[in-house]
């Protein structure tokens, strides 16, 4: 089957849907997590102070998605109908048949929540089914514990750690550990969030 390149569409889960991004969601994504240290910690961007900051950011990702190099989603879950959050996938690679899911955050309220592990889910499950792709990765700060624990949730398999890979914002170095499924391991992790055997986890 052909690979191909993802779009920001609509796509519809149980817990959320993810919408594309836009400028106009900039107030209610920086009510959910603006301002916020935890929120922004573990990623390539120093935490937005204000809603000029935070629309920075958006226009700098859109203008990534642009060029070719991230398809950005809004997370929206149905409990509030407000943007809360975004994702993306980043380092897509047609030829490799391989893409990876980042630039992830959510808003306090929904960490370790089913929306949070069904954020994952929903761009896993877009990439294989919708998509065709083989592989589906993941490249986390090794200090970030939540985010590995909802990818080990959802299927993903840790490869390994590239040591002193990236520098974060306030100069210090992190490791990242890579997480991966392949599309032959697709079935068995989407008949268990099915089953809901996933979400029975804390």
């Amino acid at each position: 089957m052909t690979v191909r390149f993802p779009a920001p569409v609509f796509i519809q889960g149980r817990y959320i849907r993810l919408v594309p991004l836009d400028p106009l969601q900039v107030p209610d994504l920086f009510e959910a997590g603006g301002d916020d240290d935890g929120v922004w910690n573990w990623l390539p961007t120093i935490t937005p102070r204000s809603q000029a900051e935070l629309s920075a950011v958006v226009e700098q990702r859109l203008a990534q998605q642009a060029a070719g190099e991230a398809v950005m989603f809004t997370v929206v879950p149905h409990t509030t109908n407000r943007p809360a959050g975004w994702a993306a996938y980043t380092d897509i690679s047609i030829a490799d048949e391989r893409l990876d899911i980042g630039y992830q955050w959510l808003g306090r309220y929904l960490w370790g929540t089913p929306a949070h592990l069904e954020t994952h889910f929903m761009l896993m499950y877009n990439a294989f089914e919708n998509l065709n792709f083989g592989r589906v990765q993941w490249q986390l700060d090794h200090l970030d514990q939540l985010s590995q624990e909802i990818v080990t949730r959802i299927g993903g398999i840790p490869e390994g750690v590239l040591r002193r890979h990236l520098r974060r914002t306030d100069g210090s170095w992190r490791d990242t550990v890579f997480y991966s499924l392949l599309a032959s391991e697709w079935p068995a992790a989407r008949d268990r969030w099915m089953a809901g055997l996933i979400l029975d986890w804390r």
